[in-house]
Parts: structure tokens; sequence; C-alpha cells
């Protein structure tokens, strides 16, 4: 499992897919997010803009990324 590390309380669900690799740009995140490709927490989620906090986990494309705090 990838984790991706954040100095803030939250961070965006596109934003999060950005800094782990997994999409090249915002534009790309809402598309596979709003398709329905992505689920957190271990549930399908079609918000773009859903906070993330440390301990949340996302999936996309067979990858699963964890969020952490700093």
């Amino acid at each position: 499992m990838q984790t991706i590390t954040i100095k803030d309380e939250f961070i965006k669900l596109g934003q999060a897919m950005k800094l782990a690799g997994l999409v090249d740009s915002g534009i790309e995140a809402k598309d596979v997010i709003q398709s329905g490709q992505v689920s957190v927490n271990g549930e399908v989620d079609l918000r773009r803009g859903r906070k993330l906090v440390p301990g949340d986990t996302f999936t996309y494309a067979g990858k699963t990324v964890k969020v952490e705090s700093r």
C-alpha cells in the first residue's frame, strides 16, 4: 500500500490522486472519480472534492493509497 503525507488537516480526493501519481491532471481525476472508478474507505465516491483526512484510504486502478499526516 502506498502512502501520501499531508501537512494540513485534509486533502481533496482529486488532489490526493495527483499527489499519489495515479492521475496526471485534475481533469483526469474528475473523469475517473465521476465515472465511479475510485473508492474511498471501501465505498465508491463520486465527489472530486471529497475531503480525505489522515487514516483514510482510496483505491483506483487496483492501487490503494493511505493518507497520513506529518
